[in-house]
């Protein structure tokens, strides 16, 4: 049997300036299954991405090994250094293909369904994160996920470019755009500085039963006040704020390395959706 890769149809840009085209897997002649390659701009360099991979027929006879690899090659063939699949959390089989393939896990996005809106710990109170202090928040959070990003394989302009890009496009108008949530946590003594602060969108996009999708964008613990449960009380916040807009659904994304934090969304009721993968090419 001679299983190919062909073209499903045109190949079209991209509106981030890279190009995408999905492809049919054949065997002898017979439509077996379908694949997408995208080639995404990132800090100079193209980074591949393989989804929409599914065998229709004949699984377990090597036709998803033969997909990604044929995939591969055409991401090497477009100039691209690494590639990305994300695969979800209820398909065991391609996570096993993923880690035989010599791709390892970079991230993880989690949700939960909200329920009765959480009560804060007593003595802790919101406010709204100061306007002027805004920016400065802003870069620190970008540096810190740019150091992630390294840690998970991307290179350091690779990293610095996925850091930076869209904040201006998410808040136009900084600390007065609608629709998203930045508040800073304080005690009860009363000082000046937060304990942490929290960046909660909350109408990312809808859910395939139309509901909404609030994310966690960013949240941060201030270093001389992590290892006191503040996380936990910034989660419980970002909680309260989608229910009083009538959001139900929050997500996230978290590094696998940063053990604290995916124990303390395992904690709060957050179960993994899906899982990104990467290699270089």
């Amino acid at each position: 049997m001679t299983t190919t890769l062909r073209p499903e149809g045109p190949e079209t840009p991209t509106a981030a300036g890279g190009r995408t085209r999905r492809w049919r897997i054949l065997t002898n002649g017979h439509p077996v299954g379908a694949l997408r390659t995208t080639a995404v701009p990132h800090g100079g360099r193209l980074s591949g991405e393989i989804d929409e991979l599914e065998i229709s027929e004949g699984r377990g006879r090597g036709r998803g090994t033969f997909g990604a690899l044929a995939a591969e090659e055409v991401l090497r063939t477009w100039g691209c250094t690494r590639v990305d699949v994300r695969i979800p959390e209820s398909a065991p089989i391609a996570r096993a293909l993923a880690a035989t393939l010599g791709y390892t896990e970079r991230m993880r996005t989690l949700s939960k369904r909200l329920a009765a809106p959480p009560a804060l710990p007593a003595g802790l109170t919101a406010r709204p994160i100061d306007a002027a202090a805004l920016p400065a928040w802003l870069d620190r959070a970008a540096e810190d996920y740019a150091r992630w990003l390294t840690v998970s394989g991307l290179s350091e302009e690779e990293a610095r470019t996925m850091s930076a890009g869209g904040r201006p496009d998410l808040l136009p108008q900084g600390a007065d755009t609608p629709g998203v949530v930045l508040r800073s946590l304080y005690g009860a003594d009363g000082g000046p500085q937060p304990y942490g602060s929290i960046w909660v969108d909350l109408h990312l996009r809808d859910l395939p039963d139309g509901e909404p999708l609030a994310w966690v964008m960013v949240v941060e613990v201030s270093p001389a006040h992590r290892g006191r449960g503040h996380g936990r009380a910034l989660m419980l916040l970002a909680e309260q704020e989608c229910l009083g807009a009538g959001v139900r659904n929050l997500g996230l994304n978290v590094f696998p390395g940063n053990e604290v934090a995916v124990r303390l969304y395992d904690s709060l009721g957050y179960r993994i959706t899906n899982r990104l993968y990467g290699k270089a090419l």
